[in-house]
């Protein structure tokens, strides 16, 4: 009994011994290796999932944000039974030919749908069904659907820039995936979130206001229903700085529900890319560069009496039959004879030189993607009836944007001004990383432009051709635009497909804005000064109020003041 007591005594020592031994080796030898093993355990890095950056109206008002929301995937190979299928079914689509057949690969993993609502994933994960789970994932969102979509742009299921802003800035708003470390218990619960705060892209500030973007929107879409048109573009554009408060195209999408679109060719940003003959809106080239060559007078005369012009065998006529008409009247009432004699003697190397120098035939550098440099021939390719084609605006390839640049060269004292969507990019601490210069060029004389200006507002009066784009208490200044459209199919100007236009900036002689209205085949009838002219005004004429600015009428009562601006122009302001 004693011997046994002695060896339980040495056994329980030895065992005492080893333990102590065991502990001082943890403690003092292997004590880092315990140490990483456990903050494995304990520590874990989850990725955060990054933010695009917010797109913003000039005022501050959110036209494209990033929310976050929950894909659903499955493991294939975990699928035993078509019941899984059937229960999926109840929530979303499932496509189960591509789940079994993936199954049969040893597929371990297979996207189920992407960006569900928050309500469905938690049903689904409720279910606790084996092989399904969930990952969270930024989705953008666009508050106001329709509304500037062809500026916005949209981007793909992997928050990729594919249209307009969305694509031009991409690498701006886009975040760098990154991971942050949390901790959890044994169990793998988490029990704190890490200390870095989540991802997020720049923000960008643009130039376009939601209100006046309303507004052009509204009357467009009106004008395109009534004239049952094949689409329509309006820009408006502040002609000092070249900042576009509006721009809007017809037909148009909702960029929060791309899966309805059926043609891909309505997220075409027509505005910039469809380019079309201009016709008499170009008539301002020719017009213009006669004045700064000093080859004409305002009052000098021109017999249009015939109504008809020949060029090299080819009779150009007038859409009315004019007398003797002076400069300012062939532009008021657009006279096409009339235009081509006074292209006659400015010639064709001094009415290209002014073509090129009002950026036709070029791009204008306008941040958004897919614009169209236009098309205009080298005189060396023109063909005899070329001077009596391109001054009232055949024979020449342009986009709506470049014919409101060039009238906004008329607005502005003689500048071309480089236009802009984006003012400024903030990082999401809020620096601005960038912010936009104004670039402009003088190209004409502030003599010039203004004999211009007051021809153009000319137009609007009665004998005009847009009358119908006059305001009650506003002065407007612009130019109607009717061009047969080409048939390549006959070789020939079409004599029932036509593009009707409208020009011009208000207040005329203080100009806020510019802007372009551009109808493709209307039915019932064709004329700029009919179809586009009244788009221009309900379009100004609310939007004068919006901005709150007076009335020229106002003037005469001495209730308004004015002062320079830090763009050097003057601004009319009423008084309280």
């Amino acid at each position: 009994m004693q011997k046994r007591v002695i060896l339980l005594k040495i056994m329980l020592l030895v065992c005492f011994t080893s333990i102590i031994f065991r502990l001082g080796l943890i403690m003092f030898v292997e004590h880092q290796v315990y140490f990483s093993r456990a903050k494995i355990q304990q520590i874990k890095k989850e990725e955060i999932i990054p933010k695009r950056g917010n797109i913003y109206d000039r005022m501050g008002r959110e036209l494209a944000v990033s929310l976050e929301k929950e894909s659903l995937f499955i493991d294939p190979s975990s699928l035993k039974s078509d019941e899984t299928i059937n229960i999926l079914k109840s929530y979303i689509k499932v496509n189960a030919e591509q789940i079994k057949s993936q199954s049969e690969k040893n597929i371990r993993f297979l996207w189920l749908e992407r960006k569900v609502d928050h309500a469905v994933a938690e049903k689904i994960k409720a279910l606790k069904i084996e092989g399904v789970g969930s990952v969270p994932e930024g989705a953008r969102f666009y508050p106001n659907g329709f509304l500037a979509s062809h500026v916005i742009g949209f981007v793909n299921i992997d928050e990729q820039g594919m249209e307009g802003l969305e694509r031009q800035y991409d690498k701006y708003l886009k975040a760098e995936k990154s991971s942050k470390v949390v901790s959890v218990d044994a169990r793998g619960k988490k029990l704190s979130d890490g200390s870095l705060k989540d991802i997020k892209g720049n923000d960008i500030f643009v130039t376009i206001d939601e209100g006046l973007q309303y507004i052009v929107e509204k009357y467009l879409e009106e004008a395109v229903k009534k004239w049952q048109a094949s689409s329509g573009i309006a820009i408006m554009m502040d002609p000092f700085t070249g900042e576009i408060l509006a721009l809007a195209n017809r037909p148009t999408y909702d960029p929060n529900n791309l899966k309805f679109i059926k043609n891909i060719g309505i997220i075409r940003n027509r505005a910039l890319t469809d380019l079309y003959e201009p016709g008499s809106t170009f008539k301002i080239v020719t017009a213009t560069a006669a004045l700064e060559e000093g080859i004409v007078k305002p009052y000098t005369k021109f017999d249009c009496s015939q109504g008809y012009i020949e060029v090299w065998g080819k009779k150009i006529k007038d859409a009315h039959r004019h007398g003797v008409l002076t400069f300012e009247e062939v532009i008021q009432k657009s006279s096409n004879v009339g235009t081509i004699k006074i292209a006659m003697m400015l010639g064709k190397e001094k009415l290209y030189q002014y073509i090129k120098k009002f950026g036709f035939g070029e791009k204008t550098g306008i941040d958004l993607p897919g614009e169209m440099a236009g098309y205009i021939r080298p005189t060396q390719k023109w063909s005899g009836t070329s001077i009596g084609a391109i001054p009232i605006g055949q024979e020449v390839a342009v986009t709506a944007i470049q014919v409101l640049r060039a009238y906004s060269v008329i607005a502005n004292g003689g500048y071309l001004v480089k236009p802009f969507v984006v003012s400024e990019i903030r990082s999401s601490e809020g620096n601005i990383l960038y912010k936009a210069v104004i670039q402009r060029e003088k190209i004409v004389s502030e003599k010039t432009a203004k004999i211009m200006r007051d021809i153009l507002k000319k137009v609007t009066e009665e004998g005009g051709t847009a009358t119908q784009a006059k305001l009650d208490g506003n002065n407007v200044a612009g130019k109607t635009g009717t061009a047969q459209k080409y048939d390549p199919k006959t070789g020939r100007y079409s004599k029932d497909r036509f593009v009707s236009s409208f020009v011009g900036f208000i207040p005329a002689d203080n100009p806020r804005i510019a802007m372009i209205v551009v109808i493709h085949d209307p039915k019932g009838a064709h004329y700029g000064g009919v179809v586009a002219a009244p788009v221009f005004k309900a379009i100004s004429d609310e939007a004068m109020a919006y901005l709150n600015i007076p009335r020229d009428d106002a003037k005469e009562k001495g209730l308004v003041v004015t002062f320079e601006n830090e763009t050097n122009r003057k601004v009319v302001v009423a008084k309280e």
